[in-house]
């Protein structure tokens, strides 16, 4: 039995269709967990249009959308998710950071408002559930699936997950700014001995002074966490717009030197989470 975790979209806070983008990708944030054809999917940034194709291709119907937070480049790419559109399809979507704001259906369904979208919301054909959770609670999804969640510290709120399977779990941990100096003991507490953690790295420690208050960390932050909290590896994501495959080729070198363990995300790039035969081992296909 084992976990299966694709990134479809890897960039923070706008696509990036350029040339020099291309090693990395250029889409926004969109992660699938697959458990067993179980489909699990983190955020809904423009890299989720091609995840809605390849679902189709596969056959498979019926997915969760865990939503970190609700900034455009987490949900731009939901009006072009192809599966709503099918009535064969059932969606559920839950988030965490919206109860007393009205809901995640309701900022979803704004997004598609005219005149800035064509199509309205209630003509989505798909059989659509959403669901809105405080930070911080836990719940089961069946089929020996356990997630579990933590307040991230961004503007307007957000939501980090621990997706457990057995006994492997993956940690979702984006767009959220840490404190110089003091480790966030709420991520500390989520991502504990987890098999795989995908941090938020949009800046580097020399660049963050810069962007201090924006709501994101580097991978450098990323890297103490995870040994500090005895992580299998760690996944640098959300790759910020001005870092192209040069800028990011280096950080690769440099994340490597200052811990084997963590690697680059890459659009199109699958990880998988072993059982049994190799505890907390990952398999990168790069």
């Amino acid at each position: 039995m084992s976990m299966n975790v694709t990134f479809w979209g890897v960039r923070g806070s706008i696509a990036t269709p350029s040339a020099d983008h291309m090693k990395y990708g250029g889409n926004t944030s969109c992660v699938e967990v697959n458990v067993n054809d179980r489909v699990i999917i983190l955020d809904a940034g423009t890299g989720v249009r091609l995840l809605g194709e390849c679902l189709m291709r596969r056959n498979l119907k019926d997915y969760l959308f865990l939503q970190s937070h609700t900034h455009w480049d987490h949900i731009n790419g939901f009006p072009f998710f192809s599966p709503i559109y099918r009535d064969d399809v059932r969606i559920e979507v839950m988030a965490g950071h919206l109860g007393e704001l009205g809901g995640i259906k309701k900022v979803l369904s704004s997004q598609m408002c005219q005149p800035t979208f064509p199509v309205p919301f209630a003509e989505l054909a798909a059989n659509l559930s959403f669901h809105d959770f405080k930070a911080g609670d836990s719940f089961s999804l069946g089929d020996g699936i356990f997630v579990r969640t933590a307040p991230m510290k961004h503007p307007d709120g957000g939501t980090g997950y621990r997706i457990e399977f057995e006994d492997k779990s993956i940690c979702y941990i984006t767009d959220t700014e840490h404190v110089i100096g003091h480790p966030d003991q709420d991520i500390l507490d989520l991502i504990e001995g987890a098999d795989l953690v995908i941090y938020d790295s949009t800046y580097t420690d020399e660049e963050y002074p810069t962007f201090k208050g924006w709501g994101h960390s580097t991978w450098q932050e990323g890297v103490r966490l995870c040994k500090a909290a005895h992580v299998g590896q760690l996944a640098i994501f959300h790759h910020d717009p001005s870092h192209d495959d040069n800028f990011m080729d280096q950080v690769a070198k440099d994340a490597y030197k200052a811990w084997p363990n963590a690697f680059v995300a890459r659009e199109g790039m699958t990880v998988e989470i072993k059982a049994e035969s190799y505890p907390n081992k990952i398999s990168v296909a790069r």
